[in-house]
């Protein structure tokens, strides 16, 4: 168990970086300062940030996990990442800059109309929380092991923490957190690295040894096998599927890009965040591998693999250093959950509220922002309690939930950029086509999850392009003749 060295680190980090995000509230005037942080951040920072946003603790105890169990094959997935990111700055970044949007939904209404931004902002709100309960889930596993309390005080204790400086300081807290928290729990990996390196007799040496012998160094399986969830295939244009729906269409990431001070700037954060990632996930499946030469046991014998990494850290690792490597999980799971309770409470607000209540002056806006903050951490709060024993390997659950949505929004978002005799009724219904499919994908068929987006986006594509040509009425303008001109709620 934890000693009080490493208890006073970990106060020390939730009590500072909880002071450190209060700080912003000053700096918050407008609704356009509480969610774009008034289109002031540099490219690195929106990089670091964007960095943190997709990373949780399901990500840092959950891949270290599934790397036991399997080898560094998810690897082929994040290459995909790579592969998105570059298709999002060409296709995707050239319409989030024209004209003054707040969230990625307002380009579907300018493209196609109110009902399909409706529609689209609604199924962002209902996955994505659906999503961020899982994640916190995942919180609970580490606290509850490192500080022997109860799975839902754990949850209630890290929401409220995080709720804090949201609320007050808004986009700009939850960016500037994030920079800070990402080299935490970015160190704090590497430090854990280490310390199994000093563990294992023999060090690297034999942690080679033992994981050439067992396979766990494989990356790319180039087999056109489709039923498996990591090959070349799967993971390159899986993965850039997914990476274009989730950074492209996602408002947990495009409000991010929409801080930035210009597209080029835009595009450089992106672009670069997809680096960091090959590096941070190689990172996360090297520990689970260096685990698996350490233990040389089976994941049953942890009760579930997600439980591997935080056992060794409280039982294994020096004090001190065990109450570093626990911030730094909490780090990510706190920049994470700061990313969702913003995104959730901006499209809230944006895509929704203010469409209806048109005329209310910027303090009554600012002050309804931070309100629903706060009941979305009370939504997330009731769904992570509800994900408690109900979850397998939370990294995969996690990615399911996110998969069964990201192929019908980014079927309508391409439906936008690159036609122009798709129409709204059209595009609505090749959105429920491919928001059906993908539901039948998760709950009837053994397809892996990571051909989900990918089968998604090309039925909403394919029905919404199809059923725009038996709709009498014209369509839109297309987007690339909209130009800037819009209102900020429009």
């Amino acid at each position: 168990m934890l000693d009080k060295l490493d208890l006073a680190i970990i106060a020390l980090y939730l009590t500072g970086i909880t002071l450190f995000g209060l700080r912003f509230r000053k700096r918050q005037r407008s609704m356009r300062d509480y969610f774009l942080a008034d289109r002031s951040i540099p490219w690195w920072a929106i990089a670091l940030s964007i960095v943190a946003a997709e990373t949780s603790t399901l990500t840092i105890i959950s891949i270290p996990g599934l790397a036991y169990d399997t080898n560094l094959a998810f690897l082929q997935v994040v290459l995909g990442y790579l592969a998105g990111r570059v298709i999002i700055t060409f296709v995707l970044l050239p319409h989030y800059f024209r004209g003054d949007l707040f969230t990625a939904y307002q380009l579907i209404e300018r493209r196609f109309g109110q009902r399909l931004r409706g529609l689209t902002a609604g199924l962002f709100l209902v996955t994505r929380a659906a999503a961020e309960g899982v994640r916190i889930y995942a919180v609970s596993i580490v606290v509850s092991i490192a500080l022997g309390t109860g799975e839902v005080a754990s949850i209630a204790i890290i929401t409220a923490l995080t709720l804090i400086y949201t609320f007050e300081g808004g986009l700009a807290a939850v960016i500037w957190t994030d920079v800070v928290q990402t080299v935490i729990y970015t160190g704090g990996t590497v430090v854990g690295l280490i310390t199994i390196v000093h563990l294992v007799p023999g060090g690297w040496t034999a942690i080679h040894s033992v994981a050439a012998v067992a396979g766990k160094l494989r990356v790319f399986d180039f087999s056109p096998n489709f039923w498996l969830p990591y090959t070349f295939w799967s993971g390159l244009i899986g993965g850039a599927f997914l990476t274009t729906a989730s950074h492209g269409t996602d408002q947990l990431i495009v409000q991010r890009l929409l801080a930035a001070r210009s597209q080029k700037q835009s595009a450089a954060a992106l672009l670069s965040s997809g680096v960091a990632i090959v590096i941070q996930f190689a990172l996360f499946l090297i520990v689970g591998v260096m685990l698996f030469a350490y233990y040389r046991l089976p994941s049953a014998a942890f009760g579930r693999a997600d439980r591997i990494y935080p056992t060794f850290i409280v039982s294994r690792v020096p004090h001190g250093i065990s109450g570093l490597l626990i911030a730094a999980i909490l780090a990510a799971a706190m920049s994470n959950l700061s990313a969702a309770l913003n995104s959730l409470s901006s499209t809230s607000m944006v895509d929704f509220y203010l469409r209806v209540k048109k005329n209310i002056d910027e303090k009554r806006q600012l002050r309804l922002s931070r309100i629903t903050t706060f009941v979305w951490a009370l939504i997330l709060f009731a769904l992570a309690v509800l994900s408690l024993h109900k979850a397998g390997r939370v990294v995969e659950v996690g990615l399911q939930i996110a998969s069964i949505a990201y192929g019908a929004l980014l079927g309508v978002f391409l439906l936008g950029v690159l036609t122009r005799r798709t129409n709204e009724n059209g595009a609505i219904t090749g959105m429920v086509f491919g928001f059906a499919s993908e539901l039948y994908l998760w709950l009837y068929t053994p397809v892996p999850w990571t051909w989900w987006v990918m089968i998604g986006t090309m039925v909403t594509f394919g029905v919404g392009y199809g059923a725009s040509q038996l709709f009498l009425a014209p369509p839109r303008s297309h987007i690339r003749d909209a130009g800037g001109g819009i209102s900020h709620f429009g």
